[in-house]
């Protein structure tokens, strides 16, 4: 699978952790985050990974920012994302069950690194469920 991933200077631990993991599960990384720790705008690098999902050149993506807020508001301006904000496993799995969430977003300050990681095999794992949910998730997008 093709993943995204984007984060500003809080979450730049994780995303080296993070691509390690998933590099050794075989998935191919695209990534559009900073490499160091210097503050920087999120929305420069997390339009790019969610220009990427909307497109089809990425499956899914994860994105990292501190609060993770402000990437999954920049992520969810792109009419084809459904980003989701996530800090425990049942979260995770019910956004992708339910709200056939293509973005996961982590909070980096407020999660552990073994926690990130988990979140991230739980996002690409769970398969979206459809029928009542799928009629719901079709009316997210506003018109224009």
């Amino acid at each position: 699978m093709i993943i995204a991933i984007g984060n500003d200077h809080a979450g730049t631990e994780y995303k080296f952790q993070i691509i390690k993991h998933l590099e050794k599960k075989g998935h191919t990384i695209l990534n559009f985050g900073t490499n160091t720790n210097d503050s920087m705008d999120y929305p420069d690098v997390i339009h790019p990974t969610a220009n990427a999902v909307e497109s089809g050149k990425a499956t899914l993506g994860v994105i990292l920012c501190g609060s993770g807020n402000g990437a999954q508001m920049t992520a969810n301006k792109h009419k084809g994302i459904r980003a989701a904000l996530c800090w425990n496993n049942e979260l995770v799995a019910l956004t992708r069950q339910h709200n056939n969430a293509n973005i996961l977003t982590i909070p980096a300050r407020f999660v552990s690194l073994q926690q990130a990681i988990g979140f991230v095999d739980i996002f690409l794992s769970t398969e979206f469920e459809g029928g009542r949910h799928g009629t719901r998730v079709d009316k997210i997008s506003c018109a224009g």
